[in-house]
Order: structure tokens, then sequence, then C-alpha cells
């Protein structure tokens, strides 16, 4: 992304919608659904800024929750369809969350067994997760393939006969992250060469997250023939749940160099923080892009970036720059909208970055400001 023009007086860290990005990326939505018929929901465990709901309300078919906080806010601030699907239910949770979703989805026969009555007698459409077996290489390997060896995703093919197929409403078959049509298209196509039966029996099929539908070179023709395809088989519902894959490009994460620093190599410290505001990269991990920096060696300048914590291991990571970074330095991390505000911590009584919009026409807005009261709150 190029550098987006932001005020020189904003308070950083900062993350960042861009308006603009996120239309364009609705756009390849809607384009979607209206060559396919299919429904698109946001999954927002990957991402949730209410203050853009209205914006994605006109495409956007509802939300999928991972849980019953997710779900409620689904009911409550995006107002369309919720769905809501979690490996295991407390007590009480189902039902708090047939007065809350629309769609339920069980993990295993046990679960669905136990709580079936439950929604069915609230009016919700029943769901259950299966294991299609289908794994695609992800960033991240096995920490983000739903398929893994040993996974507690989804029931799998040998125990669906378990399930009383003829009283479930949907079939859903989440398998993968960040993928590429041919992700998306083979899941597809498993799906329907060693579930058929099951689909047969059911009215609607969930295709779930991590088709990462707006990145780039994405071709989105197969995805549309497959889906096509799919429908015409089995003439069924069908969903896809993106998180991610509605904002890839969307936004940033700005933050400011506090201190050049010099132990073997010139490492700047920032105000931001992998540890606290953007943990994938130590999960996955992988190293973000910074606008006008590339790798290591690749320009004049290269600085181990760091974040203010007390953690050895809170490094972003290595970047040469054209030009020497100086106290007070802005650096612009792009692709910050995924999977970064709806995860971070407090971790040191580091700050949380504020949540901000830069809207279609050039104005800059911060919609949520954090201080010492969300740090001293999360501690009880």
């Amino acid at each position: 992304m190029p550098a987006p023009n932001l005020p020189a007086t904003m308070h950083t860290p900062a993350y960042v919608l861009d308006e603009a990005s996120l239309k364009r990326n609705l756009e390849t939505a809607a384009r979607l659904k209206r060559e396919t018929g299919i429904k698109v929901l946001l999954a927002t465990k990957a991402w949730a800024m209410p203050a853009a709901f209205p914006l994605m309300r006109e495409t956007i078919d509802g939300t999928t929750a991972s849980g019953e906080y997710e779900a409620r806010l689904g009911r409550e601030e995006f107002g369309k369809e919720v769905h809501v699907y979690a490996p295991a239910y407390g007590p009480g949770e189902v039902e708090r969350l047939a007065g809350i979703a629309d769609h339920i989805y069980f993990n295993s026969p046990g679960q669905l067994a136990k709580y079936i009555g439950t929604a069915k007698a609230a009016g919700r459409k029943v769901g259950v997760r299966v294991n299609p077996g289908y794994s695609m290489a992800t960033l991240g390997g096995a920490l983000y393939d739903p398929c893994a060896a040993g996974s507690r995703f989804g029931t799998t093919k040998q125990e669906c006969a378990r399930i009383a197929w003829g009283e479930v409403d949907i079939l859903h078959a989440h398998a993968l992250c960040e993928a590429r049509e041919e992700g998306s298209t083979g899941l597809i196509q498993h799906v329907a060469e060693n579930f058929a039966d099951e689909i047969r029996q059911v009215k609607a099929v969930n295709f779930g997250g991590g088709h990462f539908i707006n990145r780039p070179g994405y071709n989105l023709e197969p995805l549309i023939m497959a889906l096509q395809e799919f429908k015409r088989a089995f003439d069924v519902e069908v969903i896809l749940e993106p998180g991610a894959g509605l904002v890839v490009n969307a936004g940033w994460l700005v933050a400011t160099v506090l201190d050049l620093h010099w132990n073997e190599k010139d490492i700047a410290i920032l105000d931001t923080s992998a540890s606290t505001h953007m943990p994938d990269v130590l999960e996955v991990p992988y190293t973000p892009v910074i606008v006008g920096a590339k790798k290591p060696g690749e320009l004049a300048h290269t600085y181990v970036l760091g974040g203010k914590t007390c953690m050895t291991g809170d490094v972003i990571g290595e970047y040469s720059f054209a030009e020497r970074l100086k106290v007070g330095d802005r650096l612009i991390f792009t692709d910050m909208m995924q999977y970064s505000f709806v995860k971070n911590t407090t971790f040191n009584g580091t700050p949380l970055p504020d949540l901000s919009i830069l809207r279609e026409n050039g104005t800059y807005e911060v919609i949520r400001s954090y201080g010492y009261e969300e740090f001293r709150r999360r501690l009880g």
C-alpha cells in the first residue's frame, strides 16, 4: 500500500482503517454474491470495528462469531444474520445464544445431542462443523490448519455416522487460512466428493473462512465457477465467512521511533510492539511490510525494530531504509486490520493503539483512544 496522507499531529501508535480500500474489498464480495447467489458473512474473530459496520452492512449478509460475546456484538452492532460456532459451549451459553444468534453450529455429535433441543425450541437453525480432512499449506503451518493431525475442530467423516443429518440445517466445513483460489476451489470439490450424502440431507453448506479473496493476484473466476457448479449439483444455500479476506490491505498500524540503540546492530525502539499490538508477528511468525522500507541490506541503513516492552523476544523484524532513522520518525506497517486489534493486549502496561479511520474524503477520524483506565480495567 502507498503511504497514507495522515496528519502530522496524529497520536501514535494507531490502527488506521482506510475507508476507500475497504470499499474496494467489499466490491469483490458484492461481485461474488451477484454471480453465485451465495451469502457472505464477516468473521468477527479476524476483524471487528463497529464504526465500519454501517458501510459493510450494505454488502455483507451478517456476522459469524466464535462465542457468545462476538455473537452479541454482531446482533447489537451489525444487525443482520448472526451465526456462531465454538468447539464446545459452557453451561448456559447455548441458552443465551438461542436469544442472540440465528444459526448455532456444533462441533461434535455429543455437543449436538446435548443442545439441539434447546436451539430448535428457540427456532434457531442448527449446524454441524465437519473436519473435511483437507489440508492446504498455509501461513503458519499446522498452527493455523484446522485439519492438522489431532485437530479438535469438527466431526470427522468416520464420526459423521453418529449425526442425525435429517435434523441438521447446515453442514459447516472450514479448512483454509489465507488460501488462494486453488485452496478455495479445492475445498469445495473435496467436500462435494466426500460429503455428498450429508449435503443432500441439509439445507445449506458453509465453507467457512480463509478465502483470501482480496489478496493481490487472487483469481475470483475459478471460485465463482466452483460455487456455481456446487449449487447446481446440490441445490443448497451456500455461505462463505471471510474475515481477514474482507480487510486485506485495508489499513495500517502507525508507530513512532522512540529511541535508537546499538548492540552489534543498529536497533530502533518503537512505541508499538510485536508482543502486544502485532501478536501474529511472533505467533505465525512473519515480518510485516513497512511503507518505504525493504529487506535488510537492500537499502543503505539496516535496523532491528523492537517494541517497548521488557520481553526479550519483542522484535518486529529487521529492515533497511534509504535514510538513517531519527527519534520521532513515523513508521507505517501495512495490512494491519486482520487479527491485530482483536488480539492485542496491555502487557507491561503498554497502551493500546488508537482506533481510527482515514475517510474516503481524506478526513482522519479517531474512533477510540485508550489510557490507563483500560489497562486497570483488565486487571479487575
